[in-house]
């Protein structure tokens, strides 16, 4: 009688969950991006990811803005100091954005002026990335979680010390409501349909493992042509 009664309670809490889940996606009318201090001094303290890797990200995280007319915060913290600005990339993208130069604040949500400009955007969903994962990402995650947004932080364009920072941060955060995603999950989500991409060419620019299949697929239309003994296999 008990193990009965157990497992009628049992699966009506696991279905009761499962009803109540509510996947919440990246809504292009209603997001905002925001950059926080992808700054040349602090690129060199990123241990996580490769050097090379971890700029890439960073540059796929800025072009999100051109790529889908996405609103853009930017903002460095010191950048006077061993900080440095933000990378001669970035600000090609964006030569006449107002960058938010924070003297000291370490969360950038406690800067007036940043808080101002995210709030000027009128969007409610932030695509975020900064470096570090564990200090800049994460205040300002926790921080605008709590201001009522709804925060996708881009997991590959945050970089730590190590990799036991980043998964303790990126584990704070989801506990408080983060959804914290690769950078493919975010292009993903705003393109929603191949057919519909802007500009797949640039997008696919920054996955040479997809430019790779795609690089395979294209000669073999054009020019393939199998083998006698390959046919068996094919």
């Amino acid at each position: 009688m008990f193990y009965k009664l157990f497992t009628v309670l049992f699966t009506a809490v696991v279905v009761s969950a499962a009803g109540s889940y509510k996947f919440e996606r990246i809504d292009r009318d209603n997001v905002a991006l925001l950059i926080v201090d992808h700054q040349v001094g602090l690129l060199n303290v990123v241990r996580d990811y490769s050097s090379g890797d971890f700029y890439r990200n960073v540059l796929l995280h800025a072009s999100l803005g051109k790529l889908f007319n996405l609103p853009v915060v930017l903002t460095t913290s010191a950048e006077t100091g061993p900080n440095g600005p933000l990378p001669k990339d970035i600000l090609d993208m964006y030569p006449n954005a107002t960058i938010i130069k924070r003297p000291g604040e370490i969360n950038a949500w406690d800067n007036a002026d940043f808080r101002a400009a995210v709030a000027a955007t009128g969007k409610k969903q932030v695509i975020l990335g900064g470096i570090t994962t564990d200090v800049c990402t994460m205040f300002v995650a926790l921080s605008m979680r709590e201001a009522g947004y709804t925060v996708f932080a881009n997991a590959d364009a945050s970089g730590a010390l190590d990799i036991r920072a980043a998964d303790n941060a990126n584990a704070r955060m989801r506990d408080a409501g983060v959804i914290v995603l690769p950078r493919l999950s975010v292009l993903s989500d705003l393109v929603r349909d191949w057919r519909n991409a802007p500009g797949p060419g640039s997008i696919l620019r920054w996955f040479p493992e997809f430019r790779g299949i795609i690089g395979l697929h294209a000669g073999a239309i054009r020019e393939g042509q199998l083998l006698p003994n390959e046919t068996e296999i094919a």
